[in-house]
């Protein structure tokens, strides 16, 4: 079988287990309503790497951070973020709570999910910045985690806006700050913190392997283009239209 045939039968293997464990979460969620607004995000995302599967193929190592950040986030979203057991799974397994163990006063799988957000998809977007868009050096560390940080930040207010729109218990429930008046910022923080993880491991496997990247990491840095923009490109432009109307 061929790379493109692994690839292929790899992606089909984690789609069948997804959609397997989407139809069991599905079954008598903690709040019905809630699960449906958490789902958006799945919604938009599958079909998104559905449609550009042929056209922007991943790496598996993309595609299986994503899995596994979907799978995370259909057992927050079957339990309501806030409501996850994990304390009594862990109690039964050792005997004793995880929260008493760890010291916690709340819940803390909305925090685990934030973290892995930014750990498990800032790769998967650096592939995209690399294959796309193909930035190279010091930018193909810094840009993914902004745009992981900023994501992070867009679904927060994405939440303060569904809070406010629904309101109540489903509101509250979406929101799950759990009384914590910082919850948005230490959610951010942990998003930031998983994506800075991921390009460390990412820069330490390439200075390890990748011959030039010393070169490449000074050439991002270098000045392609001497001249100002803003009001100086601006001008130019103007001059060129006079130009071409003559």
């Amino acid at each position: 079988m061929n790379c493109a045939g692994k690839n292929r039968y790899y992606l089909l293997t984690l789609g069948a287990i997804f959609l397997v464990l989407w139809a069991l979460l599905a079954i008598a969620p903690y709040d019905r309503k809630d699960w449906a607004l958490e789902n958006v995000l799945v919604f938009l995302i599958v079909p998104f790497l559905v449609l550009t599967r042929k056209r922007l193929p991943l790496s598996r190592v993309s595609y299986t951070s994503i899995f596994i950040f979907l799978c995370l986030h259909e057992v927050g979203a079957h339990y309501t973020y806030a409501k996850v057991p994990y304390d009594e799974w862990f109690r039964s397994l050792t005997g004793t709570p995880l929260n008493e163990l760890l010291g916690f006063q709340r819940n803390h799988f909305d925090r685990l999910a934030h973290f892995c957000f930014g750990l498990l998809l800032a790769y998967p977007i650096r592939e995209v910045f690399l294959r796309v868009a193909e930035v190279r050096g010091v930018w193909g560390y810094y840009l993914p985690l902004d745009v992981t940080m900023a994501t992070s930040m867009l679904f927060e207010l994405f939440e303060w806006g569904a809070a406010e729109l629904f309101g109540g218990d489903l509101g509250v429930a979406y929101l799950g700050t759990q009384g914590d008046i910082w919850d948005a910022h230490k959610d951010m923080a942990l998003a930031s913190l998983g994506a800075v993880i991921a390009m460390l491991v990412t820069v330490a496997i390439n200075v390890t392997l990748q011959r030039d990247f010393a070169r490449e990491l000074a050439e991002s840095l270098r000045v392609k283009q001497p001249k100002p923009l803003g009001e100086e490109e601006i001008a130019r432009m103007l001059r060129k239209q006079r130009k071409g109307r003559k």
